[in-house]
């Protein structure tokens, strides 16, 4: 009787156990909103304590104007008013689209020589050697350091901001890619080149696939540093840009423009990343998955 009740036992424990289902329906619909609220709640109180320093003047207004100076710029330089169109004779949009188009170029130059690069570097050990320190120096430089250079050589056209932009980008995609390069398990490889699989081939369908989710990652932070470096970009001549802008308006202490343009940067760049990772959330279902 004990065997038949420990054989039972054992049978029930080793009975397998139905599989964790999906979240409750209703939590998952209480998330969004949740969040949501989290985010609009956290702006409101950000903003709630800029209007309330604004209101004591504790600063100037030159230096510290309100929520309500910053909202009727924001009208101002969207709109054409007493003849005057915009900000510098460009509306506000037309300043964004002039700088997005140059980050989107410079960040896309930038990927396309960052990812062979970064193939090359974490595939071939000679051309780590060889690469690797440059990428290094180019990484740390401020965009300001080289700015100047490009100035001098490619004149104060469009040519120098774009520049600026693909050397600011491509060290990051550059060392993400060479670093996911590395990191690719050795069986994939040699799993492929047992099967007769040439180099090429085991770049191309085994190392490449095992490195994209890495290599967006790379491309997300090389955007990102295109857009820390487009004020420096659009210093000089620098308008229509939202760099151009800010730069222009510090020069005459127009505190609200300035806060307008980062603003208008900030949220841009939050779009612009939401976007990327929605592409990349459909480009590589299989990341995050063992």
């Amino acid at each position: 009787m004990a065997v038949t009740d420990s054989r039972g036992a054992a049978e029930t424990s080793a009975a397998p156990r139905p599989a964790a289902g999906p979240p409750d329906d209703g939590r998952r619909r209480l998330g969004v909103p949740w969040r949501a609220l989290t985010v609009l709640g956290s702006t409101a109180f950000l903003v709630g304590v800029w209007w309330l320093v604004a209101a004591l003047r504790i600063w100037d207004p030159v230096f510290v104007p309100s929520p309500a100076a910053v909202a009727d710029e924001l009208v101002r330089t969207s709109t054409v008013h007493d003849g005057i169109r915009g900000y510098s004779g460009h509306l506000l949009h037309e300043h964004l689209w002039v700088s997005l188009r140059r980050i989107l170029l410079g960040s896309a130059i930038g990927a396309a020589i960052g990812v062979p690069l970064g193939l090359l570097v974490g595939g071939v050990r000679v051309a780590r050697w060889a690469l690797e320190p440059g990428l290094t120096f180019l990484r740390q430089l401020p965009p300001l350091a080289y700015f100047s250079l490009l100035i001098i050589w490619l004149g104060i056209d469009e040519s120098p901001k774009v520049w600026l932009l693909v050397i600011a980008a491509m060290p990051p995609v550059a060392v993400a890619t060479a670093t996911a390069v590395g990191g690719v398990h050795r069986d994939f490889v040699n799993g492929a080149r047992s099967l007769g699989a040439s180099r090429w081939q085991v770049t191309l369908h085994v190392v490449l696939p095992a490195s994209l989710p890495e290599i967006f990652t790379g491309i997300r932070l090389g955007v990102g540093v295109a857009y820390t470096s487009v004020v420096a970009a659009e210093t000089v001549n620098g308008v229509p840009g939202i760099g151009g802008m800010i730069r222009d308006a510090q020069r005459y202490n127009q505190t609200d423009v300035v806060i307008l343009g980062i603003i208008v940067l900030g949220l841009s760049g939050i779009a612009l990343d939401a976007i990327l990772r929605w592409v990349q959330n459909r480009a590589t279902p299989w990341r995050g998955v063992a």
